[in-house]
């Protein structure tokens, strides 16, 4: 590693300000994805600024028809506390349990992973991002690969799911790192179907004529057919673009399949 200050602030307010001295610091959440970068020298930020004990950024509650979750709170958390049960399901499938139990919901939405588990249930609910400074759409977030809408120095605080209807995530894991190759999430909201994949491209993506499809029948049959273009999809030693663009639609069908209610 290349050297660094570390900061370790009370609350966010001092947080934001230490990440305003100068340097290039990063903020530090989990630290599942930053660390490996560190050791393998890719990163060298002047300082990191721990905010994963945060008590501003902690927590899961429900306020009316939205479920909130703190971007602290890990995968192990929400795991075992979300009343989503595919948003739980899917929290659980991420990595190995060391993962779950340090790895953060706004580390991972922060990071932008490729193959991030927790965007697909983002885009896939039509959650919004709030950080210190607004509040973002799910939809207007994710930008491209590891990269997403928040600004220099801005915090995610939390993150607020509108409660589905029913919803459900499926995903081909890899056995090495428990990335899905292809992870598909679906949901019946009360503003729309939504089909939200990940894995496959440079982030995050919706399937408008999934969508569609299920809106007017919501069953396995309605995808019957339904091909996405492997032109623009990952291609990398664990799976061809070709074998991703197949993955989609048998994931999809498999999410209708296990869509449930919030409990």
């Amino acid at each position: 590693m290349f050297p660094f200050d570390y900061v370790r602030p009370t609350g966010l307010a001092e947080a934001v300000a230490a990440y305003g001295q100068d340097g290039d610091p990063r903020y530090l959440a989990g630290g599942q994805s930053l660390l490996g970068a560190l050791k393998l020298r890719l990163a060298s930020p002047s300082a990191l600024i721990d905010i994963a004990r945060l008590p501003e950024l902690r927590g899961i509650r429900r306020d009316g028809d939205m479920l909130v979750v703190g971007a602290a709170s890990t995968h192990a958390e929400m795991a075992e506390g979300v009343e989503i049960a595919a948003l739980a399901e899917l929290a659980g499938s991420i990595g190995d349990l060391q993962v779950r139990n340090m790895g953060t919901l706004g580390g991972s939405l922060a990071n932008n992973d490729p193959a991030g588990d927790h965007a697909a249930g983002v885009l896939g609910l039509g959650a919004e991002i709030r950080t210190d400074r607004r509040v973002i759409p799910a939809d207007a977030f994710f930008v491209g690969m590891f990269e997403t809408a928040l600004e220099p120095g801005e915090v995610i605080v939390e993150i607020a799911y509108p409660l589905p209807r029913r919803a459900g995530y499926a995903k081909v894991r890899n056995p090495a790192s428990g990335y899905p190759v292809v992870g598909v999430f679906v949901a019946e909201t009360y503003i729309g179907m939504r089909v939200a994949v990940t894995g496959a491209g440079a982030c995050v993506f919706r399937l408008p004529e999934f969508e569609d499809a299920l809106s007017h029948e919501f069953s396995p049959a309605a995808l019957a057919g339904l091909m996405v273009p492997a032109d623009d999809l990952n291609r990398d030693l664990h799976a061809t673009a070709e074998y991703r663009a197949h993955l989609i639609g048998v994931l999809a069908r498999r999410a209708v399949e296990g869509c449930g209610g919030r409990s």
